[in-house]
């Protein structure tokens, strides 16, 4: 824990990843009786985001709960199992407001930096922990992903990030299964992914979806053989949208590996859904959501949110649920889970695994995903290239896995997505183990890394 905050200290007015650090409390707790878990002293940080921890600032990246000074009262289910695991949270990490960006940007704390080059972005919207991680503050950092927001940090700082099924880790009180968001971490090895989800990965009385579990705890499949996987393989984007040639040729590099790992392989095989455009609610359905979530911000502070209180992209976004009825919005949920369907037909029909680039281009620069009062809806468009491969499995609820793939002719890190049926983490587990076995990826750090 000592180490961890001195490299927060040193790294973080760099990087803004950390905006809510709590040293002092964290060396208490380590000098504590702690709980005698497996991760019994390892320092972790939680993102500003989806867990609340009580007696904590929680700000969502929201200036008007910054200005507030908003204290969380309780516990989310998520950090009480990370504390009967025996981790000791040292900070909060910075989140675009909402997590509605690709890019963590927001008014409320201002940019944080990627540690590979800090004129670009490290993501979003987990973009704090991502930084956090890839600089060596801490080894592992919660994270969510509610279209990307694990696993596009996680490739854009060359880490690895499973974004798990619904109903897999809780995420009540503050959030249930209505939407698309789950909850994991960024780190760095399959090892530290699958052991830590092990410890999270138990159900709470009220959660609404609880995904299967597989026969052998999470981490047993950690260079378990996954026998022979009949794996699909494209790099082709919805709405033909332009992917960098640097993420084709890491793709078809991994697709290439699989194939001498024993797997059998098919390029520009994948399901017809995935290359069909994407379901036209998930942008009313987005929006309704962010009203929502204004209106418990309105709650928290005491009074009706005006203009100047959020940014505004999340203005325009709430303005737009206004205008739509609760019927269209039920046809939206509903034209949801018809995607689903369509998408998971193909692993019914004998897929194990498709791969993806995680991203279509590579981190952007700071700015280029910056919503203004012209241009409300910037952040939101300019995130479709970094979250066309991610997005599709938010809504149909399956696992998706970013592997660090090699980097950009430019330096950036680059990442490979690989995406299970519903349930299936344990296979994600064992490909990603034994690709990380040949990659090393976990041997190439960042420059800032210690």
């Amino acid at each position: 824990v000592d180490a961890a905050i001195d490299r927060a200290e040193h790294l973080d007015p760099q990087l803004n990843a950390l905006i809510h650090p709590r040293y002092e409390a964290a060396r208490a707790e380590a000098h504590g009786e702690l709980p005698d878990g497996p991760f019994r002293g390892v320092p972790i940080t939680l993102k500003d985001l989806w867990p609340s921890m009580a007696g904590e600032p929680w700000h969502q990246g929201v200036a008007a709960l910054k200005n507030a000074g908003h204290i969380a009262d309780v516990d989310s289910d998520l950090v009480t199992r990370y504390r009967e695991a025996g981790f000791v949270i040292i900070g909060r990490t910075n989140t675009p407001e909402l997590g509605l960006s690709a890019s963590t940007e927001p008014d409320s704390h201002g940019p944080s930096r990627n540690p590979w080059n800090l004129d670009h972005s490290p993501g979003g919207s987990s973009g704090g922990a991502s930084a956090s991680v890839a600089a060596g503050i801490t080894s592992v950092a919660n994270a969510s992903d509610g279209g990307g927001s694990i696993r596009i940090p996680a490739a854009h700082c060359g880490l690895v990030g499973l974004k798990t099924s619904r109903g897999r880790v809780p995420m009540g009180p503050h959030q249930e299964e209505w939407n698309t968001s789950v909850q994991h971490v960024v780190c760095h090895t399959m090892r530290d992914a699958a052991n830590v989800l092990d410890v999270c990965a138990r159900p709470t009385a009220g959660d609404g979806v609880v995904a299967p579990h597989p026969e052998l705890a999470f981490g047993e499949y950690v260079g378990r053989a996954p026998g022979a996987l009949r794996i699909g393989v494209t790099t082709k984007a919805s709405r033909d949208l332009a992917v960098h040639p640097d993420l084709v040729a890491a793709t078809e590099s991994v697709a290439s590996l699989l194939e001498t790992l024993g797997h059998a392989v098919t390029l520009d095989e994948a399901p017809a859904a995935l290359h069909a455009p994407p379901p036209a609610g998930n942008g009313l359905l987005a929006a309704v959501g962010t009203r929502a979530r204004m209106l418990e911000v309105a709650n928290i502070i005491g009074r009706d949110l005006v203009e100047g209180d959020v940014e505004p992209g999340t203005w325009f976004l709430a303005e737009m649920a206004d205008a739509a009825s609760a019927v269209a919005a039920l046809q939206a949920q509903e034209e949801q889970h018809r995607y689903r369907r369509d998408m998971l037909s193909w692993w019914s029909e004998g897929w194990d695994i498709l791969v993806t680039p995680t991203t279509a281009q590579p981190a952007p620069r700071l700015g280029e995903l910056k919503a203004t009062p012209d241009n409300p809806f910037q952040a939101q468009i300019a995130s479709i290239p970094h979250s066309t491969f991610t997005m599709p499995f938010n809504v149909t609820g399956q696992p998706a896995l970013s592997i660090p793939a090699g980097h950009s002719s430019d330096g950036l890190p680059l990442g490979v997505q690989l995406v299970a049926g519903y349930g299936r983490e344990d296979q994600l587990i064992a490909v990603g183990a034994q690709l990380e076995a040949a990659l090393d990826w976990a041997a190439h750090r960042s420059p800032m890394h210690p």
